[in-house]
């Protein structure tokens, strides 16, 4: 097999802590499908930690994992985005944004410092959160008469295709997900069946 089809990422938001000479470091670790849902999570966690002095934060998005970006949020350059995203390399995970709000104690860390609580802080947060392992899923959709229906629902009950939707009149229509690895056979068995049109919709 020439690519992945699975990919890692966590199923519920997680918090880890670290303290250093008066300093309080606080992870938060959410699942986030896309840069909109980053943009809310960042949001609202500057609202209600609006007197932390730092909200430092990673992610990376996709399940190809395409989509990734650090932010120091004025600590020194590499001090905080960088360990974050360490972590989720890592742990090899995807669609996942991990914040990092520091509340300062008086008192500088340095760089070495500063690294090793932004990837303490962030590796507390990762610790105890659920990991999964999810497949890279192709959603197509067919349309058919009526009397086609034995032959697609065949297909799709063999196959232990996920129905997502379907429309049963004279003209039917079935909207279903299947693992990535195993698209191309799956559409080349519908593309058999006559009088029946498969269309590619997207991947998830």
């Amino acid at each position: 097999m020439l690519f992945e089809d699975t990919y890692r990422t966590i199923t519920s938001n997680h918090e880890g802590s670290y303290k250093e000479k008066g300093s309080k470091f606080i992870a938060f670790a959410i699942p986030s499908k896309n840069e909109d849902e980053v943009k809310q999570h960042l949001e609202k966690i500057r609202k209600q930690y609006y007197d932390a002095r730092h909200h430092c934060y990673a992610y990376r998005l996709g399940a190809d994992k395409s989509a990734q970006r650090m932010n120091d949020d004025g600590e020194p350059s590499g001090t905080a985005g960088r360990p974050i995203f360490g972590q989720i390399l890592s742990n090899d995970l995807t669609n996942i944004l991990i914040v990092v709000i520091r509340y300062f104690g008086g008192t500088k860390l340095g760089v070495s410092g500063l690294i090793n609580a932004y990837k303490t802080a962030t590796k507390d947060a990762l610790e105890d959160a659920k990991i999964i392992t999810k497949t890279i899923n192709d959603v197509y959709e067919v349309d058919f008469k009526y009397e086609r229906m034995n032959n697609v629902m065949k297909i799709i009950k063999d196959e232990g295709l996920n129905m997502l939707d379907s429309r049963f009149e004279m003209d039917c229509s079935i909207k279903f997900a299947v693992r990535k690895k195993y698209s191309q056979m799956i559409y080349e068995k519908f593309e058999k069946i006559n009088n029946l049109k498969i269309k590619y919709l997207y991947t998830n």
